[in-house]
């Protein structure tokens, strides 16, 4: 499913060209657990997130984003009274994160924040367009358009629209690809207003986006006096493709299949630029150290298509490939289409976190190695598990296998939804699968990026504004439209309904759903005309047990059946009424990791249907690391362990002035899992000011059979732990 109900005419390079949309645009979620999510988004986290974006939110890292916009638009209105009197400013860089030298009083003419701030306006104006689109509302809506009115009165003459270089000086703008996302803003410019325009029809927005990206391909390509560069952090990529489909400007995906193609040609673009850069600024220059190869950092290390393994920032990777799958589909060019299938299984294969989450080291927020997926010391950015279900998605548009749905569902209901709190109001940027405030709150470096609760904001806030704009927009994630018309998939199962049209007839799919708790539900479908001859084709989840899952399913409708790479086909007559049901199982499993998974060696963890567990210290005591599970009481069939439904409070308060882990009460209904357990007697610790002759336990000593007394462990749903307080969080537990 791409973004856009638009047709898309893109005319980049000879391949097939889809002769229909793959999007359902006509898509809303009724009551139901996403339901629940987009209220939360739409009532708490998009107002809190304006009034961050204006510096209004006590004891958040400002943002500067809407003060840089209007120091921006003040100075183009200068320009535009004082004519061939101005004097632009002349180029001063001021570092990758600008900030006043008085925080209380910030000049009312200088760019601050991170080099890429205007981002957060962008992801901002997508969620509320998405939120516009399902259920308007009149405040919200005037206050974007005078947001919007601002943002498009800080853009030039000539389109460009960055604020840091529009505030700092134009005239070293596009000289650092590489660091000053300028192509960063552009993308999420796109998709923030491409969004509103779908979700209101209000195009001033749109018009801004298409005048920079106008200006973006007037200055980029391989003829001789364009710059032959692309971004240094993507998701323009996709960005301009939606761009394409929105306007039907074959122009737009053009440009995208150009940065994608050009990615990593030799010689090696941002190379030339830092040599460029050096010699400017008169300092010597220094080779990129990147593994394994020079900017493999950026994935601009080698062409696309050359490319196998997940290298580099995970964010800036995976959105990469969502570009790339893009230009793929669009395009019909096997050598990209390859390349995404192989950058694909590297991640599922051997660099995914069993929470969705990608990106192993705080070093580079990156990919690291092969089968390193340190739990205490995971990165596992928000933004990467979102960037993540793009490029699913974006699979899934290229062919219909479950597999992708599979890893998308995964990560939106766990590391997506673990890096906000329950009431909206703190986040994640961070997402690790085992947290020890001990040594978190120690102060040692190894665990500087990791949190023990969820903070108000960040100055590079990414992860908040993301989270906003994904479950806003999470109904567009549940269906697409084959390109022959004749076949419409449902991969993800919540309550709503979409609407479109199937081999010719306007109809509509019905579902109630009960995931992610039960995998009871049925899709009711409506035509208004004579029966529609078609196929329904509903995804059979790898954790209701993949193609055995089809028995699940029923219909009043006479039609055919088919299993086919995770989907049941029906195909036949459709009549207004039909009823299809499905009660797939949802079993307790026990997993392990592939044993080169050295950081799991030992350890199980919990799953059921797509929500992975995690043990508490508020529910099972500190020191979880002397808890085992009992996998004999178990058993391999998990006959041993209760899913218990329960209502969940969150509520816990600030730790400091600021009212960092605050979080307000609130109710949710939820599963807890039940589980047979081993508890190892911890010895008592004796205080380090204790007397001297105090009894103390030795560090070490000699072996001896470990005494255990039999537990319940009691584990939550991963995406809700640190709702109610610091303590400490495990997924993989010691097994005995």
């Amino acid at each position: 499913m791409t973004d856009s109900a638009s047709t898309t005419n893109a005319s980049v390079s000879a391949g097939p060209q889809h002769s229909k949309p793959l999007a359902i645009r006509n898509v809303t979620v009724t009551d139901s657990f996403w339901h629940a999510e987009q209220e939360l988004v739409r009532t708490a986290v998009i107002p809190f997130q304006w009034r961050a974006l204006n510096d209004q939110v006590p004891g958040a890292e400002p943002s500067y984003c809407m003060h840089n916009f209007k120091a921006a638009a003040a100075q183009n209105a200068a320009k535009h009274t004082q004519g061939t009197q101005f004097v632009p400013p002349t180029y001063t860089d001021r570092g990758f994160n600008a900030l006043p030298d008085d925080p209380a009083h910030p000049d009312d003419d200088k760019f601050y924040g991170f080099v890429f701030q205007d981002t957060d306006f962008s992801k901002w104006i997508e969620a509320v367009g998405y939120s516009l689109a399902q259920h308007p509302d009149a405040e919200l809506e005037a206050t974007a358009d005078q947001a919007i009115d601002i943002v498009c009165a800080a853009q030039l003459d000539n389109g460009y629209l960055d604020t840091y270089y529009i505030l700092n000086g134009m005239d070293r703008h596009f000289t650092n690809l590489k660091d000053h996302h300028e192509l960063y803003c552009l993308g999420h410019l796109v998709e923030g207003a491409v969004a509103y325009y779908q979700g209101t029809g209000k195009d001033k927005l749109l018009k801004a986006a298409a005048r920079f990206a106008d200006y973006v391909a007037s200055r980029f390509g391989t003829e001789e006096g364009k710059l032959d560069g692309y971004p240094g952090h993507e998701i323009a990529e996709m960005a301009l493709v939606r761009l394409a489909e929105a306007t039907g400007e074959s122009k737009y995906a053009d440009l995208a299949a150009y940065f994608v193609r050009q990615r990593g040609q030799s010689p090696l673009y941002f190379e030339r630029e830092d040599r460029a850069r050096a010699e400017h600024e008169g300092q010597t220059f220094r080779p990129n150290t990147n593994k394994p190869k020079p900017y493999a950092y950026y994935q601009a290390h080698e062409p696309a298509v050359d490319q196998h393994e997940a290298v580099g920032h995970a964010v800036r990777a995976a959105y990469f490939y969502s570009g790339l799958a893009d230009v793929a589909r669009i395009t019909g060019d096997k050598a990209l289409t390859d390349a995404a299938h192989k950058l694909w299984r590297n991640i599922v294969d051997k660099k995914l976190y069993l929470t969705g989450g990608i990106g192993g080291t705080r070093h580079g927020e990156a990919f690291a190695a092969d089968y390193e997926l340190a739990n205490d010391l995971a990165y596992s950015e928000t933004c990467a598990a979102i960037a993540l279900a793009f490029f699913s998605r974006r699979m899934l548009e290229i062919e219909a296998k479950s597999e992708y749905a599979d890893v998308m569902e995964t990560a939106l209901y766990n590391t997506v939804l673990a890096g906000m709190a329950l009431d909206g109001k703190s986040f994640f940027y961070v997402n690790p699968l085992e947290v020890r405030p001990r040594a978190v709150n120690y102060g040692d470096d190894n665990w500087s990026h990791v949190k023990t609760v969820r903070q108000k904001w960040f100055g590079c806030a990414c992860c908040p504004p993301n989270i906003a704009r994904i479950v806003e927009s999470v109904q567009e994630y549940a269906y697409t439209l084959a390109d022959d018309g004749n076949t419409l998939f449902t991969h993800l199962y919540m309550g709503g309904s979409a609407a479109c049209e199937l081999a010719g007839h306007k109809v509509t799919l019905d579902v109630t759903a009960n995931l992610p708790w039960e995998g009871t539900g049925k899709a009711i479908f409506h035509t208004a005309g004579a029966a529609v001859q078609a196929t329904l084709a509903f995804r059979l989840p790898a954790w209701a047990g993949g193609a055995a899952a089809a028995n699940a399913v029923t219909t009043t409708a006479a039609v055919s059946r088919d299993v086919r790479d995770g989907y049941l086909y029906l195909t036949g007559e459709w009549h207004d009424g039909d009823t299809i049901a499905f009660d797939f199982p949802m079993p307790v499993r026990m997993v392990v990791s592939n044993p080169r998974v050295s950081e799991n060696t030992g350890r199980v963890a919990f799953v059921r249907g797509p929500i992975v567990f995690a043990a508490e210290g508020h529910d099972n005591g500190e020191q979880l690391q002397s808890l085992f599970v009992d996998t004999a009481s178990v058993g391999v069939d998990c006959s041993g362990v209760q899913a218990v439904p329960f209502d969940f409070t969150s509520g816990a308060t600030g730790m400091d002035e600021k009212g960092t882990g605050e979080v307000d009460p609130v109710t949710r209904h939820m599963v807890m899992l039940r589980v047979p357990a081993l508890r190892e007697a911890a010895p008592v610790e004796t205080p380090d000011d204790a007397d001297l002759d105090a009894p103390r336990s030795p560090l070490y000593t000699a072996w001896r059979p470990v005494k255990c007394e039999p537990v319940t462990a009691t584990l939550i749903p991963y995406f809700a732990w640190a709702n109610r307080g610091q303590t400490e969080m495990r997924v993989w537990l010691n097994a005995k």
